[in-house]
């Protein structure tokens, strides 16, 4: 049913897997290296079309300081995270709400609601372009920040409930009945019961979703058209002008864009692999 551990495979096998691992790993890094490359090359580099070598002139604090001092870097990296903090935190709340309803009550569309909630993850969302656009328009939002989180919010739902309602199923329910038992109301029962248990739930689901918003780039693009709320993912393009092509700062300015996803992951590391283990064993 499970695949067999590496450990008990047979020779062959074990041997093509160690030499199949470091080139798997270097195909994938091989992007990542070349733009770090690329964001440290001077534009002559560049020119002369000098993409794979050693740079000739190397400009690591030339280029990284010039992104903040030449482009709106900053201004987008604020908006991403004026986008990014609210969609966690509303897309984490309606979802723990939902999950719990799911999770805990007996009703009969149980079931419809939450296919319902698990439905929504399988429509395509370039599908959706034209009429949210119109919505945002008729609704006074279209080019705001209000429009990406509003729209965040609602299609990172469906995931976030679809999460913590199995999470929250997996509870034992003899805790809930002994709540109620003691008198505890239905929200001080969500509140001090059900919240703290599903904690690295909790934290998983937020690096997940924050990263998942935090990389967008084709609603920041549909929905968004000035610099002044656009994200950094959308702004990065700006980065070219018509005429001229800047790929040493597009690349250090997609550095730059990446730390943030990857410093909470770092920081919430643990909570994140407990969240995601959370439920893996019995007893």
């Amino acid at each position: 049913m499970f695949p067999t551990p590496i450990e008990r495979c047979s020779p062959l096998t074990r041997g093509l897997y160690r030499a199949g691992l470091p080139l798997a790993l270097i195909v994938w890094l091989l992007p990542i290296l070349a733009v770090a490359m690329t964001s440290i090359r001077g534009a002559g580099d560049m020119a002369a079309g000098n993409y794979w070598g050693l740079p000739t002139e190397w400009q690591l604090l030339e280029n990284y300081s010039a992104v903040f001092r030449d482009t709106p870097i900053a201004r987008y990296i604020g908006n991403s995270l004026m986008v990014a903090i609210p969609t966690v935190i509303g897309a984490i709340a309606l979802s723990c709400l939902a999950g719990f309803a799911l999770g805990v009550y007996r009703f009969k569309a149980n079931l419809a609601v939450f296919f319902l909630f698990v439905g929504g993850n399988f429509i395509p969302f370039q599908i959706l372009m034209v009429p949210v656009r119109d919505l945002s328009l008729r609704l006074g939002l279209y080019d705001s920040i209000g429009a990406l989180v509003l729209f965040h919010i609602a299609f990172q739902t469906g995931f976030c409930t679809f999460f913590m309602r199995n999470f929250i199923r997996d509870l034992p329910h003899e805790l809930i009945e002994a709540a109620r038992i003691e008198g505890a109301s239905e929200w001080q029962i969500f509140w001090r019961v059900v919240l703290p248990l599903v904690r690295p739930a909790l934290a998983a689901l937020s690096v997940l979703i924050f990263t998942f918003i935090w990389n967008d780039y084709f609603w920041a693009t549909v929905l968004i058209q000035g610099d002044h709320a656009m994200p950094v993912t959308g702004g990065l393009k700006s980065l070219n002008g018509q005429w001229v092509a800047q790929w040493h700062l597009v690349s250090a300015g997609s550095i730059i864009a990446a730390l943030p996803p990857v410093a909470i992951f770092f920081l919430m590391q643990k909570q994140f692999i407990a969240g995601l283990t959370l439920g893996a064993t019995k007893g």
